[in-house]
C-alpha cells in the first residue's frame, strides 16, 4: 500500500489538516494518510496543557468519517521526544510492504538541517512537501548542502530521486488560512470555530473546555 503519513501536535487538528491530506492523497495517487500526533515535539512544548490522549482523541472525532484516513498512536505508545526518523524506522519495520509518503510543509522543510538525524529520512521514505502555488524558488535550492549532490532530476517522473531510491515531491495545495494557534485564541476570546474545525472536534473542545 501507497501511505501518506502526516504528524503534528493536532492542538487541535482542523479542516486545514485534513485539506492537506486530501490533497495529497490524490496527487501522490495514496491508498491512505496515517495521521500521527505528536507526543513532545523536539523544538516546542505543547501548547495548552494538552495531554495526548486528548489531542488523539480530536483526531479520532475528526476521521471518524474519513474512510482514506488512518490514525495512528504509535508515538503516544512509545513515549518520550517523537523524532520523525524513529517513527519511521518503527513503521518500516511494522510494515515492510508498504511505501511511505512523508508528508511535511514548506516551513518544515526549509528547516530540515535541524532535525534529528534529518539525512536517515530520504532513506526511508519519499519526502512530500506542501506548498501553496506559485512559491518562489525549488525544493533543490532549498536542500542542505551535505546531502545536495545526492539528489538528481529524474526526468521520466518529473521528480528528484535520492540515491536511495526514494523522491522529493512537491504538492501545491490551495490556500486555506487557518491555524492550531489561531484557534486555541479564539476559543480563549469565547469566537465560533465552527467551520475551521470538524463538529465532532467543536463539541469535543466544547465538553471538555479545552483552551478556555
Amino acid at each position: 500500500m501507497r501511505i501518506g503519513l502526516l504528524g503534528g501536535t493536532f492542538n487541535p487538528i482542523h479542516n486545514g489538516h485534513l485539506h492537506i491530506a486530501q490533497e495529497v492523497r490524490k496527487s501522490c495517487q495514496l491508498d491512505q494518510v496515517w495521521f500521527l500526533p505528536t507526543w513532545q515535539p523536539p523544538h516546542k512544548e505543547v501548547a495548552a496543557d494538552v495531554s495526548f490522549a486528548q489531542r488523539l482523541a480530536m483526531v479520532e472525532a475528526a476521521l471518524a468519517d474519513q474512510p482514506d484516513f488512518v490514525v495512528c498512536d504509535l508515538e503516544g505508545q512509545r513515549k518520550g521526544t517523537s523524532f520523525s526518523v524513529e517513527t519511521l524506522l518503527q513503521l518500516r519495520r511494522e510494515y515492510p510492504h508498504h511505501e511511505f509518503f512523508f508528508i511535511m510543509g514548506l516551513d518544515s522543510f526549509r528547516e530540515i538541517s535541524l532535525w534529528h538525524r534529518y539525512q536517515e529520512l530520504f532513506e526511508l521514505a519519499h519526502i512530500v512537501v506542501t506548498a501553496r502555488p506559485g512559491f518562489a524558488g525549488t525544493l533543490q535550492e532549498m536542500l542542505p548542502v551535505a546531502i545536495a549532490d545526492r539528489f538528481c532530476y529524474d526526468s521520466q517522473s518529473k521528480k528528484l530521486r535520492f540515491d536511495k531510491g526514494f523522491s522529493l515531491i512537491l504538492v501545491d495545495h490551495t490556500s486555506y488560512d487557518i491555524s492550531s494557534t489561531r484557534i486555541r485564541q479564539w476559543v480563549a476570546q469565547q469566537r465560533s470555530i465552527d467551520g475551521v474545525v470538524p463538529p465532532a472536534v467543536s463539541s469535543y473542545i466544547a465538553t471538555h473546555q479545552l483552551y478556555i
